[in-house]
């Protein structure tokens, strides 16, 4: 017997059953969730077309190398794994980024033993044709006003290759010192990985992006942390903001 396709290819995912589908992350620009059908369609051809110079390779993995329809099943294949892995102890939330109603990228935000440890990881990609606009540092700014305002976390980790400066820029700008290197081997070459970490304090002082969150409270046992009855219920703060 097989599964009926439509349940993979129609209608939102089940809120009352996988919470994190209603989480929902808006700034004066973009809107962050976790992608539609449709919405995942889009980021497929979105890496497709190019999310990097093809001279430079700034992922550890470079699937991007990859033909373009291998790129667009690549994406669509890790979104169904990463969500697949979900457990409240390992997680992994592969939010879409919609910029006045086109999708433009996918910034994710990862944590382990969350309640215990307190540290999030960062990590994204954004379409070529959307680069230079701003759009990498409020949506990461999003991702970060979730970590440490929705979900109580007290550090915040990156990493981007010492070839990277659009991805460095938007750590610096956000707050987070370096945190060493790491030599990795990339495309059969040493590339440096400059480490980088954001701490509570810091990311208070630099913060200049107004966040919303929607959807939180009935998520935090899908992330390792108590109910919101026995925990201080997410705010939103768009005022106290940083200015430039």
């Amino acid at each position: 017997m097989t599964a009926a396709p439509h349940l993979l290819q129609h209608g939102p995912m089940p809120t009352d059953v996988f919470t994190p589908a209603g989480l929902h992350l808006r700034t004066p620009r973009l809107h962050l969730c976790l992608p539609d059908p449709e919405q995942l369609t889009a980021l497929a051809h979105l890496a497709a077309g190019g999310v990097h110079d093809p001279a430079t390779m700034p992922f550890v993995v470079p699937w991007t190398d990859a033909p373009p329809g291998q790129v667009a099943l690549a994406v669509v294949q890790h979104h169904w794994r990463t969500l697949g892995a979900w457990t409240p102890r390992d997680w992994s939330l592969p939010l879409v980024v919609v910029c006045e109603g086109v999708v433009v990228g996918m910034q994710g935000l990862s944590a382990t033993d969350l309640a215990v440890t307190g540290e999030v990881v960062t990590g994204s990609w954004l379409g070529r044709a959307h680069h230079g606009r701003g759009i990498g540092t409020e949506m990461r700014a999003a991702v970060l006003h979730l970590a440490f305002e929705g979900l109580g976390a007290r550090e915040a980790r990156s990493a981007a290759f010492t070839d990277n400066p659009a991805s460095l820029g938007v750590s610096r700008r956000l707050g987070y010192a370096p945190d060493g290197i790491e030599r990795r081997v990339v495309r059969g070459a040493v590339a440096i990985d400059q480490r980088l970490r954001l701490t509570r304090q810091a990311w208070a002082a630099h913060r200049t992006v107004a966040v919303t969150l929607h959807g939180v409270a009935q998520c935090l046992p899908m992330f390792g942390l108590p109910p919101a009855t026995t925990r201080p219920a997410p705010q939103t703060l768009n005022h106290h903001l940083n200015h430039p």
